[in-house]
């Protein structure tokens, strides 16, 4: 139980999987930072660090707001002195803004959909990389890693249930940085990778979690869960990421999905729109 003992990891979220990773991370000896939007949820999640007698501290911030997301990062290194992880999880639904089919779409809908899920991803990971190019190299030649969390919809859709466009799309633009984030910074010791969730049980899926046609389909969709993930489910494929066990890891997206990319269903909810 000490695969990230010593290291610091910044945690963006903090409910669902975010909240499962901070929890884990820390039963492996990692100093946790979180930061999200929400105050009270940061706070309520530290405080459930410190009391198994973690490391812990926090920074409420908009991280689509450049100012505010370099500063939770110069709050972590301030902090604990160095970042050696970095999860971002912090995203969520355009629907509140008009996600749908992209010809339903706003300018206005797109631009915060993708603020919420890429910009905010982007603006954190070149913040914590610049505090990571200032870091000497461990013993292994690295100095830190990154693991974004994507989503399974930006490569396997599903149209019936999920014609959520602009999400898709600002998931794609993760997997895209990923992969030449992992290019350009590998020379320099640094490891940035990506998990793809499917449906899991978060407050972002609470909408779905109450819809029948939806939890039948995550029943067949995602055999090996019979379900919905657990949140523990991803955490604990973070955790192998940013530990030294990947050492020699970069550049991949491994889908957490529960099969749903191997296994073919008909949703049987389509609107023929």
């Amino acid at each position: 139980m000490d695969r990230l003992a010593g290291r610091t990891c910044l945690i963006t979220g903090s409910t669902g999987i975010a909240a499962a990773a901070a929890m884990l991370f820390a039963a492996e000896g990692a100093r946790i930072f979180v930061t999200s939007k929400t105050e009270a949820h940061c706070a309520k999640l530290v405080d459930r660090l410190r009391a198994t007698g973690a490391e812990a501290a926090y920074a409420a911030a908009d991280l689509s707001d450049e100012a505010q997301a370099n500063a939770a990062v110069d709050d972590c290194r301030a902090t604990f002195g160095r970042i050696d992880g970095l999860l971002a999880v912090a995203g969520g639904s355009g629907r509140s803004f008009g996600d749908g089919p992209v010809h339903t779409l706003t300018g206005e809908a797109w631009d915060a959909t993708l603020a919420l899920n890429a910009r905010s991803q982007a603006l954190v990971l070149a913040a914590v990389l610049r505090v990571m190019l200032q870091q000497a190299r461990d013993t292994t030649g690295s100095r830190g890693a990154a693991v974004l969390v994507s989503s399974v919809l930006a490569t396997d859709p599903v149209p019936d249930l999920f014609a959520t466009h602009a999400y898709a799309a600002s998931k794609g633009a993760v997997n895209a940085l990923i992969r030449t984030a992992a290019a350009y910074y590998a020379p320099r010791g640094i490891r940035v990778n990506g998990l793809a969730p499917a449906l899991t049980s978060t407050p972002m899926a609470a909408r779905a979690e109450v819809d029948p046609a939806t939890v039948d389909f995550a029943r067949r969709k995602q055999p090996l869960a019979a379900g919905f993930l657990d949140p523990m489910d991803v955490a604990r494929a973070a955790l192998f990421l940013l530990s030294g066990d990947a050492a020699r890891i970069t550049g991949q997206l491994l889908a957490v999905d529960g099969g749903w990319s191997v296994t073919a269903v008909e949703s049987g909810a389509g609107d023929g729109a």
